[in-house]
């Protein structure tokens, strides 16, 4: 959950799911719809899915106890090198190193690497100086000395005091041996790695009302941004560039004839290299088939507080629901 989001987002997270799944058999028989409610809100919804699926080899190959062998554990569904490393070292004090974004940093200035940290072989160098780190002979009981406090105090460092600007040389316990600190180059190194040229992106969203207060949605399709998660009819280029074009998708996708009216409201919010600009729009379906197709449903907002959603479809019927929303509707009828 701490990889891409930060601990004080993920804490009441962390405490819900292990209430609801504290052992690897009980996430790997979690139902997938009731794993992304819980998740939902955390973003980079792959990192569940990846757990789910962990969870399910870790019961099926390992007893249900999580593998303490390296190569067992990076063969699992979402378990990196640094992941491995990380769950290894901390939780069974092996000697095996860990590289991520503090100690990228702690290493570079330390070494006093000028080379990009993007780069594979400045990477390369990394593993080989964390692997270095770590004592070749210790006591697996001396955790005060052996690899899980050395890993877990490089980590600390870099998150408390060798910070990515100010950092704190005068109290830092290895200045003396930081080369970045004798060269004064703590501001360069490690090198800045090309900033992301985030996208404008345009996309368009329909509500729909149905019998009893209930919102016309749909399952996100397999290999489709929130595959599994519910939202309302939305889309983007190059399946659609403008209302007239939404209302074209959606006909298609449902049957009959789809009004578009004028937008209602705009949310704006990013996502990954996307910076997305959301027109939204009261629309009424006319005419087609009773049935839906299968993944359409009509929802009651109450239905849909138990069903997982994108952050910006929780929004969106958030909204739907509000005193504006309704106001916007009968202008627009």
């Amino acid at each position: 959950m701490c990889q891409q989001t930060q601990i004080a987002t993920v804490l009441p997270y962390f405490e819900r799911f292990l209430a609801r799944y504290p052992d690897a058999a009980s996430l790997a028989a979690a139902d997938e719809s009731e794993l992304m409610r819980i998740w939902e809100g955390l973003g980079y919804y792959r990192r569940a899915r990846s757990m789910h699926a962990a969870a399910k080899e870790i019961v099926a190959n390992h007893n249900g106890e999580f593998p303490l062998n390296f190569p067992e554990a990076i063969a699992l569904p979402g378990i990196g090198r640094y992941t491995a490393g990380a769950i290894l070292s901390v939780s069974d004090n092996q000697a095996v190193p860990i590289l991520e974004g503090n100690t990228i940093r702690v290493f570079s200035r330390l070494i006093g690497m000028r080379a990009s940290v993007d780069e594979k072989a400045s990477l390369d160098r990394l593993w080989d100086f964390a692997e270095q780190l770590l004592p070749k002979k210790f006591s697996p009981e001396d955790r005060d000395r052996g690899p899980a406090s050395i890993n877990q105090a490089a980590m600390e460092l870099g998150a408390l005091v060798c910070t990515p600007r100010e950092p704190k040389c005068l109290i830092c316990p290895v200045a003396k041996w930081c080369a970045a600190n004798a060269s004064g180059l703590q501001s360069k190194i490690p090198a800045k790695t090309q900033k992301m040229i985030y996208e404008p992106r345009n996309e368009f969203a329909a509500l729909i009302r149905g019998p009893q207060g209930t919102w016309l949605v749909r399952q996100i399709p397999p290999g489709v941004r929130f595959a599994g998660m519910w939202d309302f009819p939305k889309t983007g280029a190059p399946e659609v560039n403008d209302a007239a074009e939404l209302s074209t998708w959606l006909a298609n996708q449902i049957g009959g004839k789809v009004r578009i009216g004028d937008t209602a409201t705009t949310i704006k919010h990013a996502v990954t290299k996307y910076r997305i600009t959301l027109s939204v729009s009261f629309a009424e379906r006319m005419g087609g088939s009773k049935r839906l197709p299968e993944s359409w449903a009509f929802h009651t907002p109450e239905t849909l507080k138990h069903l997982p959603m994108s952050t910006t479809g929780r929004r969106l019927l958030k909204w739907a629901v509000s005193p504006d929303a309704s106001a916007e509707r009968n202008v627009s009828k």
